[in-house]
């Protein structure tokens, strides 16, 4: 669907720290103007310095957590850590209840939230439309 758009895209795989910083100045040095970061546990533990990297390499990154748009990421879009771990405890307490593992059905995520940073698309140079804002859940400003 991106090539339709005349989008090309580009994956970097990172699988430890010291592999973040670089990957962000080869997405600079490759002309890309935006990021998508997923979630991975590698970078939970630096949500700081992802957003902040994104911001200092001028790339509009769009995030899934919360407080990664809060750090410099231009928006965030995924469930709250707190659904997930709603969600994890209703598992367990049926686990320990006696349930069957296999009798146990998934489940995903039913609620998504949109955060935009303004300030972190006025130092992008970047417009947000106003039905995107009217549809956030929140606005950074």
């Amino acid at each position: 669907m991106a090539l339709a758009q005349g989008v090309s895209l580009l994956t970097v795989d990172v699988h430890n720290p010291a592999e973040i910083s670089p990957a962000f100045e080869n997405l600079r040095d490759a002309g890309v103007d935006g990021v998508n970061i997923l979630s991975s546990p590698l970078f939970s533990g630096f949500r700081e310095q992802l957003g902040g990297l994104a911001l200092a390499h001028r790339l509009a990154a769009i995030c899934e957590w919360r407080d990664m748009a809060a750090y410099g990421c231009l928006a965030s879009y995924g469930t709250t850590r707190r659904e997930l771990q709603a969600m994890k405890a209703a598992q367990i307490d049926k686990l320990l209840k006696g349930a069957s593992p296999a009798d146990t059905p998934v489940q995903q995520p039913t609620r998504f939230e949109l955060i935009v940073n303004l300030k972190t698309a006025k130092a992008l140079g970047l417009t947000i439309p106003p039905s995107i804002l009217a549809r956030a859940d929140e606005v950074i400003e």
